[in-house]
C-alpha cells in the first residue's frame, strides 16, 4: 500500500490563498515530484496533506481512507512520514537517540525498519551514531532526518527539498539512497527545485506555479520540453 490521492485542494494562510485546486496521485512504489521555483506552493501542498495547514476545500485520501482534516499525529500513524526542509533533528541527542525516539511498530503492508537496516542504507550514520545531532554536517543531518522518518515504518515518505544546500557529491549519494528506497517499494512524494535530481528519481513530474499544477508529465517528456523548463523553472 502507500497510495495517495490529492483531489482539488485549496489552501490559505489567513486571508492569503496559496493553493488553487491542486490534484495528483502517488501510487505504491512510485516517486512523484512537485517542481517549481520558491513560493509556488510545493511546501504548502505537503503541509495540507499532513493537516499542518488544513485545506479549505478538496479531499486527501490515503490507502482508501479520507484523511482530510484528521489530526497530524493520526495521519503519521497511518503510515506517512514527513521530512521537512528545515530537518528539525534534536541537536542535543545523539544520532542513535534521534533514531530511537522515532521508533514505531510496523503497520500491515509496510516494511520493518530498525537501526541495522537504516545503517545499511546510510552507512555514514553508523560511524557517527554516538555523535550529537547538532554537530553533524548538512548532509549528515539530512540522512539522519530521512532515517528518523524510516524508523516509523512508513508506507509513504514525503520529502521537502532534500537536496537544498548540500554539496554536489552529497546530493549524488542522497539520490542513490532515495532510489534504493523506491526499489524497496516505498512510495515517495518529492518537492524539489533541482531538476536533474528530480528527473533521476521520478515516475511523474508536476510543475507548480502560483498555487496550481501547470504541467504534468514523465521525466523523459519534461527533459525534452525545453519550452516548459524555460517558462516555469528558470530563475
Amino acid at each position: 500500500m502507500g497510495n495517495l490521492e490529492v483531489n482539488d485542494i485549496h489552501t490559505s494562510y489567513d486571508l492569503s490563498q496559496v493553493l488553487f485546486g491542486v490534484s495528483f496521485t502517488v501510487h505504491q512504489g512510485k516517486c512523484v515530484s512537485l517542481i517549481g521555483r520558491n513560493g509556488v506552493g510545493k511546501t504548502t501542498t505537503m503541509r495540507s496533506i499532513l493537516n499542518l495547514t488544513p485545506p479549505s476545500q478538496g479531499s486527501i485520501v490515503f490507502d482508501q481512507t479520507d484523511i482530510t482534516g484528521i489530526a497530524t499525529h493520526k495521519i503519521a500513524k497511518l503510515g506517512i512520514a514527513f521530512v521537512p526542509e528545515e530537518r528539525q533533528i534534536f541537536p542535543e541527542l545523539s544520532v542513535w537517540e534521534n533514531l530511537d525516539i522515532a521508533r514505531k511498530f510496523p503497520l500491515v503492508g509496510s516494511a520493518t525498519w530498525n537501526e541495522d537496516r537504516v545503517y545499511e542504507l546510510f552507512p555514514d550514520l553508523k560511524d557517527i551514531r554516538n555523535r550529537p545531532g547538532g554537530v553533524l554536517s548538512g548532509g549528515q543531518q539530512q540522512m539522519l532526518t530521512i532515517a528518523r522518518g524510516l524508523m516509523g515504518n512508513p508506507k509513504l515518505l514525503i520529502l521537502d527539498e532534500p537536496s537544498e544546500g548540500l554539496a554536489p557529491k552529497v546530493v549524488e549519494n542522497l539520490r542513490e539512497q532515495i532510489r534504493e528506497l523506491k526499489k524497496s517499494g516505498m512510495s515517495i512524494l518529492l518537492a524539489e527545485q533541482n531538476l536533474s535530481f528530480v528527473l533521476a528519481l521520478s515516475d511523474e513530474c508536476h510543475i507548480m506555479e502560483k498555487g496550481q499544477i501547470k504541467y504534468s508529465g514523465t521525466p523523459t517528456a519534461l527533459r525534452e520540453n525545453k519550452k516548459i523548463q524555460e517558462e516555469y523553472l528558470t530563475v
